[in-house]
């Protein structure tokens, strides 16, 4: 009588471990790192402006192989030229999860960062007519640019004049006394420069 109880069970548990001894189930994710025909066709996508196809096939490829970092940092790449600057720094930090010490990755994160603060920073200053220590935070950020770059000046000399436009000077007026004048040039060399306060 114990023995038609406890059958039942017996058979359940040989089959439970029957199954779980069964041969492995494929996974359709691999570790194995994408095949580089997913970037010809990727960039062949590209060259031919479907950016929106090549970005879908790299994701495919993520999905696929989720330990390989280059389909990550390749629609980082993409999303940062289609200026989609907050998809491109979700994309390079997936790529920097996968290797920190990525450089690309590194530098679309910083200068895509850069772009969506300059962005917002100017909609807001124009939106809100935003006052405040604007200069002292162009100073600190300048101070930060000068130090990561490693450089003493963040523009050299010859840089600023390529890049400064050209000023038309009206006509001088013959009442502008020598001193007047003498301080006028003073005043206008600070505005060729207007990073001079930067150093």
């Amino acid at each position: 009588m114990m023995l038609k109880r406890l059958m039942p069970l017996i058979v359940g548990v040989v089959a439970l471990a029957g199954c779980a001894s069964g041969p492995e189930i494929a996974s359709s994710r691999s570790n194995a790192p994408v095949g580089e025909q997913v970037f010809t066709e990727a960039d062949k996508a590209i060259a031919a402006k479907q950016e929106e196809k090549a970005y879908a096939m790299l994701k495919a490829a993520s999905d696929a192989h989720p330990v390989d970092k280059r389909p990550w940092v390749k629609m980082a790449q993409i999303r940062f030229n289609a200026g989609v600057y907050g998809e491109a720094i979700t994309n390079a930090h997936e790529a920097l999860e996968r290797d920190p010490d990525d450089h690309v990755a590194h530098s679309i994160v910083a200068v895509s960062g850069l772009r969506v603060a300059s962005k917002a920073l100017a909609d807001l200053t124009r939106k809100n007519n935003l006052n405040g220590d604007v200069k002292s935070e162009a100073q600190d950020l300048a101070k930060l640019l000068r130090t990561s770059l490693g450089e003493q000046e963040l523009f050299k000399k010859g840089d600023a004049a390529k890049t400064t436009p050209v000023r038309v000077r009206a006509q001088r007026d013959s009442s502008v006394t020598p001193t007047k004048a003498a301080s006028n040039t003073t005043s206008s060399s600070n505005d060729k420069d207007p990073f001079s306060g930067l150093k």
